[in-house]
């Protein structure tokens, strides 16, 4: 796989696995996943996010920060009222990253399962 036929291919996986990387690193924190799960509701104005949580402003928009980094969420400023919305592409992407995962791991058990039933028809 080397190559200017490849260059293409090769420079969208690098980019997706980063996507990747930083959507799942700010995922990792449950505040965040709060956050992205209250904004599924839809859009949110930062005063309306912090609600639920026991954190000072400050705190809550370093969180939203990390999110927009990591393309998952979005924000617009008009006047003084920040609104935020969830990237519904990015979670897509993350979303399909794993249910590749989950079957292959279907697969796989569903193999493993032939297999002992095999096994305990030989017995």
């Amino acid at each position: 796989m080397t190559g200017a036929a490849h260059e293409p291919i090769l420079s969208h996986m690098a980019k997706f696995s980063i996507d990747l990387d930083k959507a799942f690193s700010a995922l990792a924190d449950p505040t965040r996943r709060a956050i992205v799960s209250r904004l599924c509701e839809g859009p949110k104005s930062v005063s309306e996010l912090s609600e639920p949580f026991d954190l000072a402003l400050p705190s809550l928009l370093k969180h939203v920060r990390v999110l927009e980094e990591s393309g998952l969420v979005s924000s617009e400023k008009i006047g003084r009222i920040r609104t935020c919305k969830v990237d519904a592409h990015a979670l897509q992407e993350t979303e399909a990253w794993i249910n590749r995962h989950v079957s292959i791991w279907e697969k796989r058990l569903d193999r493993l399962e032939a297999h002992i039933h095999r096994m305990k028809r030989k017995n």
